[in-house]
């Protein structure tokens, strides 16, 4: 990023383009209050941002405070660049992004009452009523209080009254949940990867026997419950391979390091010191840095890194010989 120019102002509507802002972008009276922040490109916020409404016509952004909008965060479908949110991001209304040639990262949390991202990073958890997710990771959990609408992305898991998935759809842990049954497109595939060896991937190594992706299907490894009150009754479907889980933990495989994997992803930003996953191919250590674990999962995403099948066999005397 070239050198910017430091910024200061009290305007009602701001336009930020080669900029450096020093403290945060905070209302100081009631005029402000319906304050419209446009970006433009080659910006860095060093504190929090209050805006009616923040549009982000192009990158590189960086606003390193947390984000919250009275109406809706724009990010312009044409922009290009990178964009970084370190903290939790908010809107009372829309967080919406369909910029498929921009590297966008929320290094936390999202809430509002409708997200919309594509080609978007998440390092932790979706809270809204409605959510899109397309061609994106997020490695937290989807949670919406109406519908969530997935296509072609990697999440931690879901919970919804109601979900559509199409394309590729991968879960990084054994459960996801919803109340109405997922309505699944053609020819899509559904995979869980709590038991692939993510860890060695990373590392560029061979997978480990006995690791790999779980194809799922929405009949056979969907578990109905039935949850009753004095006055209401309720159902809950839940779609998980924990049976093969348990399973896999009982023959002491071996943990793939995905837990230290995930938490680091998560962690992000406020990690005190650079760890690594051990050694890679190469001889050197794989440093779990937020910008590797964003492309890896992005190339598991793409095919670029291709999981091998788990194919659930195992024998029920290697389990007895363990006690």
């Amino acid at each position: 990023m070239k050198e910017l120019k430091e910024l200061r102002f009290n305007e009602n509507n701001i336009q930020l383009k080669d900029n450096l802002v020093r403290g945060s972008i905070l209302p100081e009276k009631v005029a402000e209050l319906n304050r419209t922040i446009t970006v433009q490109g080659d910006t860095v916020v060093e504190g929090p941002v209050y805006a009616h409404k923040l549009e982000i016509q192009n990158g590189d952004l960086e606003i390193q405070g947390a984000v919250f909008t009275q109406l809706e965060l724009y990010i312009n479908s044409a922009a290009k660049g990178n964009i970084a949110f370190k903290k939790t991001v908010g809107s009372a209304n829309s967080i919406v992004s369909r910029a498929a040639n921009c590297n966008i990262v929320f290094h936390s949390d999202i809430n509002a009452k409708s997200v919309t991202l594509y080609n978007a990073f998440v390092a932790g958890s979706i809270y809204a009523d409605e959510i899109i997710i397309e061609n994106s990771v997020v490695i937290g959990g989807v949670f919406a209080t109406q519908q969530i609408d997935l296509t072609n992305s990697i999440v931690g898991t879901f919970n919804t009254p109601s979900i559509r998935i199409a394309q590729t759809v991968s879960l990084l842990l054994p459960s996801a949940f919803s109340i109405e049954k997922i309505l699944v497109a053609p020819d899509t595939k559904f995979y869980n990867l709590s038991l692939a060896d993510l860890g060695s991937l990373y590392r560029g190594l061979p997978q480990t026997v006995n690791s790999g992706k779980i194809e799922m299907n929405t009949d056979t490894d969907e578990v109905k419950s039935t949850l009753t009150s004095e006055e209401v009754q309720k159902t809950l479907r839940s779609y998980t391979v924990i049976g093969k889980v348990l399973a896999a933990d009982l023959l002491d495989t071996d943990k793939f390091q995905n837990h230290f994997l995930l938490t680091a992803a998560s962690l992000g930003s406020q990690l005190l010191k650079t760890y690594d996953m051990g050694t890679g191919k190469d001889g050197k250590p794989a440093p779990l840095t937020f910008d590797k674990i964003r492309d890896f999962f992005f190339d598991i995403l793409k095919g670029k890194i291709e999981i091998q099948m788990m194919d659930g066999k195992f024998d029920i005397s290697q389990i007895t010989s363990k006690f």
